[in-house]
């Protein structure tokens, strides 16, 4: 048996720069989005123009532009450190943190395939808040394999007009920039990026209700004809399937984050009430099961974070690294689920309640696993990985 050797430079040790930084969002955080998140409710829809005053309010402390280059108007933080507020925001807000972490993304894309003239138009309005984005990829028929997707682009005079529909895509209704993708081509492969400024470029939206993380967007989108300009083609001859690839090798370990945050959430709140619940003459705290479900909790909210700190420090540094992203991604959500499970079963009835949290956390968490490729597809890349031979 060949030895299977792991690439890992990663230090833990954080800056003096990077802790001030993650402290910042950790009160931020507990303090204002989380008194927000108490008066307005955690599952009730934040409307556009609320959820733009919270984004703008959250740059301010490295979120969309953290992981930009400071000549585009970023921090230039690296993924790891970018990795470490979102789960601070996460473990506040799922749903808040979702938005934010799409318009990330989008920032990322926009960063790397605008032409000049482009980026400077639009990359400060998508930094700022201004303009809110999401990705267009999805489709009520389309899933895992992209290279079915449907929505076509149509060369017209001065551009191209898509036509299509989208589905379950996240900032959808909030959007006023869509990266979308479509198909130019009859060859599976032949898909392409184009920025949809909804402003000049209309296309319909309907928010989807879900079992969890409703006060965000989710959304299908309808593209009817809808025309844009020539110079918003954004990748040329299929090379937005390799664009997509590349968005999801970052996505995946961020995705992980977001179970990593609610598992966080999940752990305070079984600890918290383990302390005051009292059963047969003591807190519950004090029974051996308790005790070692706690543990368990904290083991496998520390183990994923590490596979995600791991990926993230990979990207950091330029390595190749698939597989680890899809471990990241498939073992965090699904100790989410376990973890908030746990907490559900600590609180006993009360935590089937809606006056204890740990009944959204144990949603939220479960819708997790979903995005960013299934746990089953994440599986089967990394054994493409090992084998060299595609199970799909």
């Amino acid at each position: 048996m060949s030895e299977l050797t792991i690439p890992s430079g990663i230090s833990f040790e954080l800056s003096d720069d990077e802790r001030m930084m993650i402290d910042s969002v950790r009160r931020y955080c507990q303090t204002e989005i989380a008194a927000f998140v108490k008066a307005h409710g955690a599952e009730t829809y934040i409307p556009t123009e609320k959820m733009r005053e919270l984004l703008k309010g959250l740059t301010e402390f490295g979120f969309v532009g953290g992981p930009i280059a400071q000549e585009h108007g970023g921090l230039g933080l690296s993924w790891k450190t970018f990795g470490l507020l979102l789960e601070e925001l996460c473990a506040v807000s799922l749903s808040i943190g979702i938005t934010a972490f799409i318009q990330t993304m989008v920032a990322t894309l926009a960063e790397k395939l605008l032409a000049p003239e482009l980026r400077d138009k639009y990359l400060p309005q998508i930094l700022s808040c201004d303009a809110i984005a999401c990705m267009g990829i999805s489709e009520p028929d389309v899933g895992s394999n992209v290279v079915e997707i449907k929505c076509k682009a149509r060369p017209v005079e001065g551009g191209y007009a898509l036509s299509g529909e989208k589905t379950w895509i996240s900032n959808g209704d909030y959007a006023d920039i869509c990266i979308c993708v479509a198909r130019t081509g009859e060859a599976p492969a032949a898909l392409d990026l184009f920025l949809v400024d909804r402003r000049e470029s209309p296309f319909d939206s309907h928010n989807i209700h879900k079992m969890a993380l409703n006060a965000t967007s989710t959304a299908q989108l309808f593209f009817a004809d809808c025309k844009v300009p020539e110079q918003h083609r954004l990748t040329q001859n299929g090379q937005g399937l390799r664009q997509v690839a590349g968005l999801f090798g970052v996505s995946r370990p961020l995705v992980g984050v977001f179970s990593v945050g609610v598992g966080r959430a999940a752990l305070e709140a079984a600890v918290s009430y383990a302390q005051e619940r009292k059963q047969h003459g003591k807190a519950i705290a004090g029974h051996q099961l308790i005790s070692g479900y706690l543990a368990e909790m904290a083991t496998k909210i520390d183990a994923s974070r590490l596979l995600v700190l791991r990926a993230l420090d990979l990207l950091d540094r330029g390595v190749r690294c698939e597989s680890e992203s899809a471990m990241a991604k498939w073992f965090a959500t699904e100790l989410g689920v376990e973890v908030t499970s746990l907490a559900l079963q600590i609180h006993g009835g009360n935590g089937v309640t809606c006056e204890f949290p740990v009944e959204r956390l144990f949603r939220e968490a479960r819708v997790c696993p979903i995005p960013e490729g299934t746990t089953e597809i994440n599986k089967l890349i990394i054994g493409r990985g090992l084998t060299g031979i595609a199970a799909f």
